[in-house]
């Protein structure tokens, strides 16, 4: 542990501090360059832009930018670290953009006292991108901002805690169901967690065919129902009509269980109480609710996935986001709407019964991966999500009317 730590602070403090930087992407050797990209020369687009401000996108980089933006009140495990303490995750986010979809990406961090005031911070600035990505805000505040940017903003705001984890859990969890043979709308659901992750994973899953009452979700004072009076208006949208009061009343006799809660909630026991042939996606960072070796010497019908990258069927919101953004941008989306969440479930899904080729096993370190079991969604080296993601996004983002161009041309082909 003491060298990971170094490692760690090494390689986030040399040889620069920090993971990202500025490039240039034009000339800049000679006086006439620099005349022209700026003074004298730079006052033609700038008359073009005020004449058609749609010419922002033609003239500027803001049409591949994306802001990532956080208030530092729910950092990873950490939790209310700060703006500056997040800045590290931020710049790590921007890096990832980079990396595997070739967006720009800056980092802000928000110092604020109200939630109006963040807003309002982040609404006067938005113009600047061409997507926001907020990222690790507190429940339930996150929801009210992520709405009020939504409803403000002229780009897509897009709040990678909630929906990219939503959309690759769903994926996995899709794909797991199939494997076991069971249909998600019979599906009886447990959710360990009821923050921004937990709420948002549910829903999707709603959207994707599972039962709003067949799922049961807890806080830390145990299953939510529609008795209790100390839901806010979140949680209340999963207040369950029944006499269930604890973990272990829900997980009998359950199908699935999610874990977006903290280490070592989950037991064995409690396994071995859930129905035949059971998924079980325990995602708490870095330590999972059950670790995978106890729930499979537990049982071995069941398919498990943890958001640990040393374990089969990692939960990693890299393998969305990224793609989200690029699908988004490249048809100019006005935002990031249900439609276009949905296709990344399915085009994520879809990718993991494909047939894989030998640059991503050797990207990902291993010989071999079949869909099964073990292997029930795509790896985050695997090079071919850009093109699935984003193409499926960007289509539906045309076909539910939200996009101001039309798909490109052979687009990611």
């Amino acid at each position: 542990m003491t060298d990971l730590r170094q490692q760690a602070l090494d390689y986030h403090s040399q040889p620069t501090p920090g993971k990202i930087s500025v490039a240039l992407t034009t000339a800049a050797e000679t006086s006439a360059d620099l005349s022209l990209a700026y003074s004298p020369g730079v006052a033609e687009p700038c008359r073009e832009i005020a004449e058609n401000p749609e010419d922002v996108y033609k003239y500027t980089a803001k049409g591949n930018t994306v802001a990532v933006i956080s208030n530092g009140t729910a950092v990873l495990g950490l939790g209310n670290i700060g703006p500056m303490a997040s800045k590290p995750v931020m710049e790590g986010k921007s890096l990832l953009f980079k990396r595997f979809a070739n967006i720009d990406s800056f980092d802000i961090e928000v110092k604020h006292k109200t939630v109006e005031e963040f807003v309002n911070t982040v609404a006067n600035i938005a113009d600047s991108f061409g997507g926001i990505n907020l990222e690790d805000i507190k429940a339930p505040e996150c929801f009210a901002i992520e709405k009020a940017l939504i409803e403000r903003c002229k780009i897509p705001v897009f709040h990678d805690d909630q929906h990219g984890t939503a959309i690759v859990t769903a994926a996995g969890m899709m794909n797991a169901l199939d494997i076991q043979g069971k249909d998600i709308k019979q599906a009886n659901i447990v959710c360990l967690g009821a923050g921004a992750a937990a709420i948002a994973c549910m829903e999707l899953l709603i959207k994707c065919g599972a039962q709003r009452e067949k799922i049961y979700m807890l806080d830390s004072k145990g299953i939510v129902h529609t008795r209790r009076n100390d839901l806010n208006e979140y949680k209340k949208l999963f207040a369950n009509n029944t006499d269930k009061r604890t973990l272990d009343d829900a997980i009998a006799g359950a199908d699935v269980f999610v874990g977006v809660s903290g280490p070592n909630l989950l037991n064995q026991e409690q396994i071995k109480m859930m129905a035949d042939n059971p998924v079980v996606f325990a995602c708490s960072n870095p330590d999972p609710e059950i670790k995978p070796e106890l729930a499979l010497a537990a049982r071995d019908d069941l398919i498990m996935a943890t958001g640990r990258s040393d374990y089969p069927n990692q939960v990693n919101n890299v393998l969305c986001f990224p793609f989200i953004f690029r699908g988004a941008l490249d048809v100019r989306a006005r935002t990031i709407n249900d439609e276009m969440k949905v296709a990344a479930v399915h085009a994520i899904r879809a990718l993991a019964k494909a047939p894989v080729p030998a640059d991503v096993l050797k990207a990902s370190g291993v010989k071999e991966l079949t869909f099964g079991k073990d292997y029930i969604i795509p790896k985050p080296m695997d090079s071919r999500l850009c093109g699935a993601v984003a193409k499926a996004v960007a289509q539906a983002a045309v076909d539910s009317g939200v996009a101001a161009l039309e798909m490109p041309d052979n687009y990611m082909q």
